[in-house]
């Protein structure tokens, strides 16, 4: 197989393993867990009990992962596939338990049942959805599986009647229900009415990462290995020797055990070897320890420092006049008066004067510079000081500023100069 075909398929091969998330056949790690929720879930689909439970664990943590593998392995029951319905609701898109409802309505297919109907309560056409979902002689009814994403923000909804009335239903002997809350709030029960609480089950699994360095070099080096019924045989046992040669290298276990310090979830693991896929090509047929550290240099790169580059002249001086009176005052708040005088003390201190700016001007940059969050107003500092006397903080610290100055194209030697006398 020619180099171009066997790169072609490297990178879809990779790219859909980064991007898809395909599910592992079993879960890794967390094998009590998985085998806990599929009990759970089986005693609602088959047995037709009702249970309720929450998923809790860190951003990244595989929650969804946990759950979806669960469903996989329920659905291959036949029985269970013909029944069994699911209502899958997200806190970020439901936002009120008006909307909730009609979306449950929806993703069970009852728009008909309801029609024009208007109901009393929500408890009330809650119930009647349930109702509608028996089946013909009355006595057995279809089990539902409710799955709320981002479960903590349901209880910020108004008297939080939707999570109210679905504990109610899984409490009583109605329609078997399950419902199931995915969180990533440890103190999620503090968020719930008395009411609310003394329904739910107590049930909660815990997902808290517990992956050493060592598991986790692993785990990188699978995600770039090829599999073994790659077409082409000898590319992909060049490409795997050279995968170990990366995961060998000495700066690239630096770079991983930085990612690995600042965050354990894969997600950021994906987007770091998504970024060195992309330079892969005919020329450069495998991944070279010098592509991951750039990679990781875009991953972890300061948006803040990287803002500073776009600024004016001017805004940068008055962010250097800001540290200065940070300095002196050891970290005071600070406003544009006082700002504008440390500036002009810098001015009288030049010869030559091509920064002479007029007051709205210096006004505007501070503005701006607010606008960007460089700099936040003092809280509880009233609307109704003047512009010009209202108390700010800076938003950055010295290095940051001082990354920014060294690369800021063709910045003045004076301005430099008085940062560093700044900077001590």
């Amino acid at each position: 197989m020619p180099v171009g075909e066997c790169i072609t398929q490297v990178q879809k091969i990779l790219r859909e393993r980064f991007c898809h998330q395909q599910l592992p056949e079993k879960p890794e790690g967390v094998e009590a867990q998985h085998k806990h929720l599929l009990e759970l879930l089986k005693r609602t689909a088959i047995h037709g009990e009702s249970n309720s439970l929450l998923i809790v664990g860190p951003r990244g943590a595989g929650k969804t992962m946990l759950l979806k593998c669960a469903l996989r392995d329920l659905l291959q029951d036949k029985e269970v596939q013909k029944n069994l319905l699911q209502v899958h609701l997200n806190g970020l898109l439901q936002t009120d338990d008006r909307i909730a409802l009609k979306e449950i309505t929806r993703q069970l297919h009852l728009e008909n049942a309801v029609g024009d109907k208007v109901f009393g309560s929500f408890a009330e056409n809650l119930a009647f959805l349930l109702e509608a979902l028996k089946k013909g002689d009355r006595s057995s009814s279809r089990p539902v599986l409710f799955v709320l994403d981002e479960f903590d923000l349901f209880a910020h909804h108004k008297n939080q009647t939707l999570l109210y009335n679905l504990f109610d239903v899984s409490q009583s002997a109605q329609t078997p229900i399950a419902v199931v809350g995915i969180t990533c709030r440890l103190d999620v029960l503090e968020l719930l009415e008395k009411r609310v609480k003394s329904r739910f089950s107590h049930r909660q699994i815990h997902l808290l990462s517990s992956l050493t360095f060592t598991q986790y070099l692993e785990r990188v080096r699978t995600r770039l290995s090829l599999p073994d019924d790659f077409p082409d045989a000898k590319f992909a046992q060049e490409w795997n020797a050279s995968v170990e040669t990366l995961c060998a290298d000495k700066s690239v276990e630096e770079v991983l055990q930085r990612h690995f310090n600042s965050s354990k979830d894969f997600r950021s693991v994906h987007m770091l070897l998504m970024l060195c896929l992309s330079r892969v090509s005919v020329a450069k047929p495998a991944i070279k320890p010098a592509d991951l550290l750039e990679a990781s240099r875009l991953c972890l790169a300061d948006a803040k420092a990287n803002m500073l580059h776009g600024l004016s002249i001017l805004e940068l001086c008055l962010i250097i006049a800001m540290k200065h009176l940070n300095d002196v005052y050891e970290g005071e708040p600070f406003n544009l008066q006082m700002v504008h005088n440390e500036f002009k003390k810098f001015l009288q201190r030049k010869s030559n004067s091509m920064y002479n700016f007029d007051q709205p001007v210096v006004m505007k940059a501070f503005e701006h510079l607010q606008q960007l969050e460089l700099i936040r107003p003092v809280d509880g500092s009233s609307a109704k000081t003047q512009r010009e006397y209202q108390l700010m903080r800076l938003m950055l610290d010295h290095s940051q500023i001082m990354e920014a100055l060294q690369k800021y194209p063709q910045c003045p030697t004076d301005v430099k100069q008085w940062a560093m006398s700044a900077f001590g």
